[in-house]
């Protein structure tokens, strides 16, 4: 349902807050998760009542800018997050590539966010992982198959990239994976996006479920600096990781 509006450089634009559901045997308490992609140093005030009431934070990566240098704005945001609920912060292309890396990056680490470059954690009785936007086809991830052996205990990774799925995740034990970056393909011809970086024209990977549930794509907080979205609201989404009893993954 659209509960608000995002206005940004002069551009309103519908704001979904998606409620999604996801259970496991291997999910021993429930935890709801505030998932916000795709920020890109947009305005944050009117994000954070939506975040009240989560156990975590999930930020799958581009907080920040490249395109305008910005990143005043993702840094209060990602400040004020943490003090709603515990952050958990992966690492997009924007954040590698932004001009003022070496200004911002700092600042980052000296928040109470926990960054996950290329490393998981645990936390309310899962694991969390982040794999790096600065992996390529020919890098292997050998953090990802370690946190597949854990195969007690519910593996959500976030990795920014939803084209990198097939690379370095599918053919690991991984239960959910969230990924942002596609925009949900800007520009939507019905449930069809038109373009997405990393995936090209008529993208395939750009909102909701794929791989048999085994990922799930964000279409970003805010709009990106270089196009404007046409039928294709920008969202967050609020994860909720259930228990089933023993009927499930």
């Amino acid at each position: 349902m659209i509960t608000g509006a995002l206005r940004k450089r002069n551009l309103t634009l519908p704001r979904q807050v998606n409620h999604i559901t996801v259970r496991s045997r291997k999910i021993r308490q429930p935890l709801t998760l505030a998932v916000v992609s795709d920020f890109h140093d947009g305005l944050w005030e009117d994000l954070l009542p939506h975040l009240q009431g989560s156990d975590a934070i999930l930020l799958p990566g581009d907080l920040v800018d490249r395109h305008s240098g910005g990143y005043e704005r993702g840094l209060r945001f990602l400040k004020e997050a943490t003090r709603i609920a515990p952050v958990f912060y992966a690492i997009g292309n924007h954040e590698w590539k932004h001009p003022r890396h070496d200004e911002f990056w700092p600042q980052v680490q000296r928040t109470a966010a926990t960054v996950l470059d290329d490393r998981y954690v645990e936390f309310g009785g899962i694991l969390l992982g982040g794999l790096s936007s600065r992996k390529n086809a020919k890098e292997a991830a050998p953090f990802v198959a370690d946190m597949a052996a854990e195969k007690d205990k519910f593996r959500l990774l976030m990795c920014h990239h939803p084209e990198y799925f097939a690379r370095h995740v599918q053919h690991h034990d991984i239960d959910l994976t969230l990924a942002g970056h596609a925009h949900g393909g800007q520009v939507r011809l019905g449930r069809q996006g038109v373009y997405a970086p990393g995936q090209g024209l008529f993208p395939r990977l750009t909102s909701g479920f794929y791989h048999g549930g085994r990922l799930l794509v964000s279409r970003g907080a805010t709009n990106a600096t270089w196009a404007p979205r046409i039928g294709c609201g920008c969202e967050i989404i609020i994860l909720h990781l259930e228990g089933d009893n023993g009927q499930g993954t």
